[in-house]
């Protein structure tokens, strides 16, 4: 039955997950808290890094709302085509 909560995309890593969350920014930390996917802090700070110098950190909080919302999209079609 738990097959139906994991992402198709979940990948385990190496590391200390919990570390590398410790390491992100404060915002960014906050946005991970109410994020719909399970997101690993270093995709959340590749995302955040390359956004914070385009577009300052409102425009960084956008653009992973934008990215989550572009991969909900795409794994709701993966999901349910079955």
């Amino acid at each position: 039955m738990s097959g139906n909560l994991r992402s198709p995309r979940a990948q385990w890593r190496r590391g200390c997950p919990m570390r590398a969350h410790d390491a992100l920014p404060a915002p960014l930390r906050l946005w991970l808290k109410e994020a719909a996917l399970p997101w690993s802090a270093q995709s959340a700070r590749r995302v955040w890094e390359r956004e914070v110098r385009r577009s300052g950190v409102e425009g960084a909080l956008r653009r992973l709302a934008e990215v989550e919302a572009a991969t909900l999209a795409r794994e709701r079609d993966e999901v349910w085509r079955a």
